[in-house]
């Protein structure tokens, strides 16, 4: 499987696209907003993407809830994480058993939307802490580590539960530092033990409980532990993360388009610096030109990881079918009950 995820302009394959999927260095595809319009073309995109490309690729989307969800007309509305946990409001024993379900009941229902259109996999769930980051914020659970850990364990026991596999991000923790990586340069300063004992410590719960399938680390520098972005730096990667959490699942690089990845060198050196570090995947977004580059400069034979595959959809109902099964009318229920309740 191809090392580079991209992604596609608008609602149709370019002849340009389906030249760049079809090329052997491609291992997925990460679709937008601008992607979607209805159903209908969404089903007809994938469809095609799926015939033009000789790799079998993985398809993705940001679809984690909230403001980070990218289809909305007619797809459930999940709410942010943050939501679920603020809309109890209490420590009431059958208050948090309700929160449980809902989480659960919204990784099954968000997964399930997304499978029935023949996508792989959605970027979800968030295991930032809500903290001083105004990116993450309500798309973080909560701001105790404990909290983030209950309710993401059931959000992914639903995404398993509907046959999707869950990516943690933002690897080790972006909700502890204020700058947005999209745009600038992050860094976190705490010390290292502050960093292991609250961020680290979700994603360190929820690998013993055998819950992540992938990873996606921040583009964030945490200089108590290596001067390099989380994302870049073999310290993190490979022996935290692949070493002292024994993690074997699929580390995908964030955006290597953004801000706090430019700072690495240009886009051929971000993306070798991404993969030497032990990222299994690299994103090129939004960035036509360098994902193009990439595809000319790099081997064409370069296969760095075969992870990737392990998170490949089985087989599912279309919306329609799905819809009418009784765990659809369940979960979206329990959906309409919260919203009722804001």
């Amino acid at each position: 499987m191809g090392p580079l995820m991209i992604d596609v302009s608008g609602y149709e394959l370019t002849h340009e696209e389906i030249d760049k999927l079809d090329h052997p260095l491609i291992g997925g595809l990460i679709l937008f907003s601008r992607n979607y319009h209805d159903h209908s073309q969404l089903k007809d995109l994938i469809k095609h993407v799926r015939m033009v490309t000789r790799n079998n690729i993985v398809v993705a989307v940001d679809h984690e809830g909230g403001r980070v969800q990218r289809f909305r007309k007619d797809f459930s509305l999940i709410p942010a994480m943050g939501k679920i946990y603020s809309a109890i409001d209490s420590d009431d024993v059958q208050k948090l058993a309700s929160s449980d379900e809902l989480a659960e009941q919204c990784g099954w229902l968000m997964a399930a939307e997304l499978l029935a259109f023949d996508i792989d996999i959605s970027f979800a769930p968030v295991l930032d802490m809500n903290g001083v980051s105004e990116v993450i914020g309500d798309r973080a659970f909560h701001s105790e580590p404990q909290q983030i850990v209950r309710l993401a364990s059931r959000f992914i026991k639903g995404m398993h539960r509907a046959g999707m596999k869950a990516t943690g991000k933002h690897f080790p923790g972006h909700g502890n530092v204020k700058e947005d990586s999209h745009i600038a340069m992050a860094v976190d300063k705490r010390s290292r033990d502050e960093i292991m004992s609250l961020d680290m410590q979700i994603f360190k719960d929820l690998q013993q409980q055998g819950l992540l399938d992938a990873v996606m680390p921040a583009h964030v520098i945490y200089p108590a532990v290596d001067d390099l972005p989380a994302g870049f730096s073999r310290q993190w990667i490979g022996q935290i993360l692949r070493k002292e959490l024994q993690f074997d699942g699929v580390v995908f690089s964030d955006d290597l388009s953004m801000q706090g990845a430019v700072q690495m060198g240009d886009i051929l050196t971000r993306t070798n610096l991404a993969i030497n570090a032990g990222c299994d995947m690299a994103l090129v977004c939004n960035d036509p030109n360098s994902a193009a580059y990439l595809l000319d400069t790099l081997p064409s034979d370069l296969v760095v990881s075969q992870r990737p595959a392990k998170l490949k959809k089985g087989q599912h109902p279309d919306f329609i079918t799905l819809q009418k099964t009784a765990d659809y009318q369940s979960a979206s229920r329990v959906l309409d009950e919260f919203y009722a309740n804001q």
